[in-house]
């Protein structure tokens, strides 16, 4: 019913299109001949009757028919093309705004408006080619074509060329002033992690360089910079990417931690690794850096100031992984198994506190009490008990 609701209003639309279309055509000192009029009312009329009796296939054969008689109908045509879109006939939307680009009457709006639209076509039927060269030629004709310009940059995102991604989003960015610096970041990325994977140092320092004045604060580069320094043996400049990209985001220190304590292990600074993860467990919640701390703790002052630290970071950030670690530390160090057990037990109890024991199996919220209606997506019956959750 939603898709003959659309037809419907469409096709209540189409006399006022044709109305006009005489009227501009008599102004001009052209008239339609009765005769046509006729055969247009008529046309009308039955595709109208073919709608209401759930036939929307025999109304729209009947609308291309009346497109064919009164050219007139330029905006009404593109507006049946995305309909058919819509509807997922895009052979026939392509058909439609293909005629309507090649027809030789179009002011330069008008074309523009067929291009884009037979680029989206194109798009959707998963002609990227054919797409890429119906907005190029769209941007060559409207030099200031941003709707043009964002479908080439998710044209060259899919097809993997980076260069011309960059390109794009440039000019769009000059074009629209919406900043792209942040997805030029990720582009020049992508062509540094193809450069680091050729060995040419070179031009992924150099792509680095650009991602980085293009997005200041980019954790990514950092990162691959850090990686990038680690392959050639340059431990003192990975060390200071690394740092930088944390700094950037702390949320990708699990990424980052690894790789960084081997450099800073490399460049025989223990004692820098242990303040910059000092540091960073005051920035991070998560238990990456304490963990790491740990281990060197370990390593130098031996297993039960390592274990006390793990414990007293444990209740304030409770952790599976955290509590993994401990009891290794505890069998380790032969400790009191009964002050060990208190340990897991308050920290075990934090977590369950923390964690969801409901969830929506339609859009993922996570709730500690049911809802029979999600407060998320408003779906009724779909908040059920987590599978590890009981009562007892």
């Amino acid at each position: 019913m939603a898709f003959i609701s659309e037809w419907f209003w469409f096709f209540l639309c189409l006399p006022i299109a044709a109305v006009g279309g005489w009227v501009v055509g008599r102004r001009g000192g052209q008239r339609h001949s009765e005769n046509q009029v006729s055969r247009l009312s008529s046309t009308y009329f039955r595709g109208l009757n073919y709608l209401l009796n759930e036939q929307p296939d025999k109304a729209i054969e009947l609308f291309l028919h009346i497109a064919e008689l009164d050219k007139e109908t330029f905006e009404t045509q593109v507006a049946l093309g995305h309909l058919f879109r819509r509807r997922g006939e895009v052979d026939r939307a392509i058909r439609l705004h293909q005629g309507l680009v090649n027809r030789g009457d179009l002011s330069d709006a008008q074309r523009v408006q067929a291009l884009l639209a037979l680029g989206e076509d194109y798009m959707k039927s998963g002609l990227l080619d054919r797409a890429e060269t119906v907005f190029t030629e769209l941007a060559q004709l409207d030099q200031r074509a941003p709707q043009a310009l964002k479908h080439l940059i998710s044209i060259y995102q899919a097809e993997r060329d980076w260069e011309k991604a960059i390109e794009n989003a440039t000019r769009y960015e000059q074009v629209t002033d919406e900043p792209m610096g942040k997805l030029i970041g990720q582009f020049e990325c992508e062509l540094a992690e193809r450069y680091r994977a050729a060995g040419r140092l070179d031009d992924a320092r150099a792509a680095i360089n650009r991602a980085n004045a293009a997005d200041a604060m980019s954790v990514r580069a950092g990162i691959i910079e850090g990686r990038l320094e680690s392959d050639f043996g340059n431990d003192e400049a990975a060390v200071r990417a690394f740092e930088r990209a944390a700094r950037n985001d702390p949320d990708y220190l699990p990424e980052i931690l690894p790789q960084l304590v081997k450099n800073y292990r490399n460049v025989g600074d223990i004692a820098g690794a242990r303040a910059f993860l000092a540091e960073m467990t005051e920035h991070y919640r998560g238990i990456a850096p304490v963990l790491a701390l740990t281990r060197l703790m370990e390593e130098q002052e031996g297993t039960a100031p390592a274990r006390a630290y793990l414990g007293r970071q444990l209740k304030d950030r409770p952790s599976v992984r955290g509590e993994s670690a401990l009891i290794d530390l505890t069998l380790a160090e032969g400790a009191d198994p009964v002050a060990t057990l208190q340990d897991l037990k308050h920290i075990t109890d934090q977590l369950l506190v923390r964690n969801p024991a409901y969830r929506c199996t339609r859009c993922g919220f996570g709730a500690r009490t049911h809802h029979w209606q999600c407060p998320s997506c408003k779906e009724w019956g779909t908040v059920k008990p987590l599978l590890n959750y009981a009562v007892l």
